[in-house]
């Protein structure tokens, strides 16, 4: 439980971070990436399914909200490190 609720903090507050350049940039990677992106916004949808759904799933509920929150995480960080990436290539083009 502890974890889903820590969990739950962490992705509020990245919610409510304003937009820094490497966040910016991220976002605009998640473009050149609609798997990635699909799969991200396929897991919000699960999660927010199964925060709303009146069963446990067998006992999977906690723990399938907790991973899949962290494969969004990863899949995001993966995003924001190829964004960077990128970044550093076009710059020592100039």
């Amino acid at each position: 439980m502890r974890r889903v609720v820590l969990g739950a903090i962490a992705s509020t507050m990245l919610a409510f971070t304003p937009l820094g350049f490497a966040q910016q940039t991220a976002k605009s990677e998640m473009g050149e990436h609609p798997r990635i992106a699909n799969a991200v916004r396929a897991l919000e949808g699960a999660i927010e399914y199964m925060e709303h759904a009146p069963h446990d799933f067998g006992g999977h509920k906690a723990q399938a909200i907790s991973d899949s929150r962290k494969a969004i995480e990863q899949l995001r960080l993966a995003m924001q490190y190829r964004a960077k990436e990128d970044n550093m290539k076009k710059g020592k083009k100039k």
